[in-house]
């Protein structure tokens, strides 16, 4: 049994267990202790993990290769980037922040991505995929231009490659950079450089003796007159020839990027020898590395989209998440309707999608990581016909803002957004708040927009919807993890009022203060609005766009007596609901008696808070019980 999987009870003092404080301890530390140091990594990742969450799989897979970036590159003077971010916590147990690990993606903790206030060593946030290359271009760029000699690598996942970014990126590396991309392929394969000639060629190209000998001859010949330069050449296009052979064609190499690789990127001397290697070569370099995830935790190698993403213990989802219940429905209606499709980037059971995937895999279709293609893919699909449903995250569909106006809304095409991790998402912090969806979509022609209170609920819209045809773009949206329990209870006292509207009020004679809201934040103003002690009532959306019926039935409300109304949501305030439904109501009051309006939203004039220790998401960005109840109560 591997020294990570006993039972020993792991340290407290996680640095002094690494004896570990900075990456100077690293680069200082004998290669005989290299192995040892990459045991216990491996057994602090799987312990604090598996216990507090957070991103196992990929982590496990980065453990030799993170630790020979540290021991080659100087950082914080070199920058180091990771694509995408969460493979970033051996990166972090390496950079004098072990102790904090058990924080890790807890309120007030480290977060599980790179954060530049948090650390000097982290050079660039990368919450979101494929961004790295170009920030480190521009990183890069600037170091050039100050007269500065610090490198910039670059941690690229092959999945990050199907990023279109990545490519934009590529096409712009100039050779005067001191750029390293360090390709870490996980997955699949780039390029045909599998078998025995590709691990002897690795071996000849990244020898200090092959690189010495070439420099050596290249100046040599080039002093020769008359014949120097032709016979260079000449040996050029035969080794060119011989690499067409082994590697068939290099996509980077013929990008003239000095190619190193592909390499076992769980032999940290030998991903050393490439690092270095790649280090003394002129211009911007590819050093391929073939990892697998979970490494060195069987569970984790063996299923290792079941150890991506990890609650922790004792945050076991019993019950169906929205994900699950999306995509379980989303299957069983395409069971009776040939025309739907399901499109995902990159995130197939994220998206509750995996269920589709099996039974309807000639219309499911996993682009990449390429949002963007995803809509427009979807906009196609919807002109010949078909009724596709785009599932993805919120934060991620912001990618594609151009396409859902310009593809999807200008053409009026029946395509349905399904909108993941809606709202706010504490554990994966600021580049994951689902928060701007509605705001942004809102501006969009066209659009109809849901956000379904409970899973049955969802189920339900989700039917209705694609039973009665889509006619336009629509977007139904949902949060991350399953039912509220007080929200189940809740539900069966709301008595529709309208399409997607509800209430708990007698509607011929409204409270003084009515609370709008919709989606999990309604938990939140139900529990302010009993401790207030105040006539509140709560109106209950679940149609949030066209807020036409909305704005009517408040207006009549008012009529009758409602002296305050007080908006809620889990968003940013300008553009949102609250500030679109106030407006609203002004236009059709028309100068008649107004009721006193407060919007409780998330201010957008700053970047959102995370939260502090033993603080919730709501309260630490201004739209938790007790500012509702002032907003109530004032």
């Amino acid at each position: 049994m591997s020294e990570q999987q006993t039972n020993m009870p792991m340290p407290t003092d996680i640095g002094a267990y690494l004896n570990v404080r900075s990456p100077e301890d690293v680069r200082s530390m004998a290669a005989k202790d290299i192995p040892t140091l990459c045991k216990k990594l491996r057994r602090v990742l799987i312990d604090q993990t598996v216990r507090g969450g957070g991103h196992l799989a990929s982590n496990l897979g980065v453990v030799e290769l993170t630790v020979a970036i540290h021991r080659v590159f100087h950082a914080p003077v070199d920058h180091i980037i990771f694509d995408v971010g969460h493979q970033c916590y051996v990166h972090k147990l390496l950079t004098g922040r072990a102790d904090a690990f058990s924080t890790l993606r807890a309120p007030g903790g480290l977060s599980g991505f790179p954060k530049r206030d948090e650390s000097k060593y982290d050079a660039f946030g990368t919450g979101h995929a494929s961004t790295s290359l170009s920030a480190a271009l521009g990183l890069a760029r600037a170091a050039k231009l100050s007269g500065s000699d610090a490198y910039t690598v670059v941690v690229l996942g092959d999945g990050a490659l199907t990023g279109g970014m990545i490519h934009e990126a590529l096409n712009n590396c100039e050779s005067d950079l001191r750029l390293i991309v360090i390709l870490n392929e996980n997955e699949m394969s780039i390029s045909k450089n599998e078998g025995r000639f590709a691990r002897l060629l690795t071996r000849l190209r990244t020898s200090r003796g092959y690189h010495s000998t070439k420099s050596a001859l290249d100046k040599t010949l080039s002093h020769i007159p008359l014949v120097g330069e032709p016979v260079k050449s000449g040996l050029s296009k035969i080794k060119k020839g011989v690499k067409k052979v082994l590697y068939s064609n290099n996509y980077f190499e013929s990008m003239d990027f000095n190619y190193f690789g592909p390499a076992d990127g769980h032999d940290e001397q030998t991903v050393e020898q490439l690092l270095r290697a790649a280090k003394a070569k002129k211009g911007c370099s590819i050093v391929h590395v073939k990892t697998v995830k979970g490494k060195g935790y069987a569970p984790a190698e063996q299923n290792p989209g079941a150890y991506h993403g990890l609650a922790g213990a004792g945050k076991t989802q019993s019950e169906p998440t929205f994900s699950q219940t999306f995509g379980q429905t989303l299957s069983t209606l395409a069971d009776r309707n040939g025309k739907i499709c399901a499109i995902t980037a990159a995130m197939r059971e994220g998206t509750g999608l995996a269920p589709f995937a099996t039974s309807h895999p000639d219309r499911f279709f996993d682009v990449g990581i390429a949002e963007e293609h995803a809509v427009t893919f979807a906009a196609g699909l919807a002109a010949g016909g078909y009724t596709p449903v785009v599932a993805i995250y919120s934060t991620f569909l912001q990618r594609s803002y151009d396409q859902i106006l310009h593809d999807v809304a200008l053409q009026k095409l029946p395509v349905l957004f399904a909108i993941d991790r809606a709202g706010l998402n504490a554990a994966d912090g600021l580049t994951h708040h689902g928060i701007y969806d509605v705001a942004f979509l809102s501006d969009i022609p066209e659009m109809d927009i849901w956000h379904p209170l409970s899973t049955a609920s969802l189920e339900a819209r989700l039917q209705q919807l694609l039973t009665d045809g889509l006619t336009r773009p629509t977007a139904i949206r949902y949060p991350s993890g399953g039912d509220d329990k007080r929200l189940i209870a809740y539900a069966e006292r709301l008595k529709p009022v309208a399409a997607g509207v509800f209430v708990d009020f007698d509607m011929t004679q409204p409270p003084k203060t009515v609370i709008v809201t919709y989606g999990r934040i309604t938990a939140e103003a139900l529990s302010a609005a009993q401790k207030s002690g105040q006539s509140v009532g709560m109106m209950v959306l679940e149609r949030l766009r066209p807020c036409a019926d909305v704005a009517d039935t408040l207006a009549a409300m008012v009529v009758s007596g409602t002296e305050k109304i007080v908006f809620c949501e889990e968003g940013i305030r300008a553009g949102g609901l609250g500030m679109s439904l106030a407006t609203a109501l002004t236009e059709r009051l028309n100068g008649k008696t107004h009721p006193i309006v407060r919007i409780v939203a998330i201010d957008n004039e700053r970047v959102t808070p995370d939260a502090g220790v033993g603080q919730s998401t709501f309260d630490a960005t201004g739209i938790g019980e007790a500012d509702i109840l002032r907003a109530i109560c004032e």
